[in-house]
């Protein structure tokens, strides 16, 4: 898998009960053809950054087929999640 292009949203929280910061952040992503989570139509993820003083975690994730805009029922690997990780924190910290 490669991330190929991301957008970044922060979310506001309007009852201040939530701590630290919340990103939502669209992820475009490159599969080979020989990974099952592979679709001509291509894929993208959307997930919930939290960034919370020195923590920093994915709260949820999706993976979307491109054009159908359909969630596919998979999860992604330690290794993967470990990589939108790291990428979501690339994003924002600029």
């Amino acid at each position: 898998m490669k991330i190929i292009d991301h957008t970044m949203e922060e979310l506001k929280d309007p009852t201040g009960i939530l701590s630290g910061k919340r990103y939502e952040v669209l992820l475009s992503i490159e599969v080979p053809e020989d990974d099952e989570l592979y679709s001509e139509q291509g894929l993208s993820i959307k997930a919930i950054f939290v960034q919370d003083e020195e923590v920093s975690r994915l709260a949820q994730y999706q993976i979307i087929e491109k054009n159908t805009e359909s969630i596919l029922d998979f999860e992604l690997e330690e290794d993967e999640e470990a990589m939108i990780l790291q990428s979501c924190k690339e994003a924002i910290e600029g």
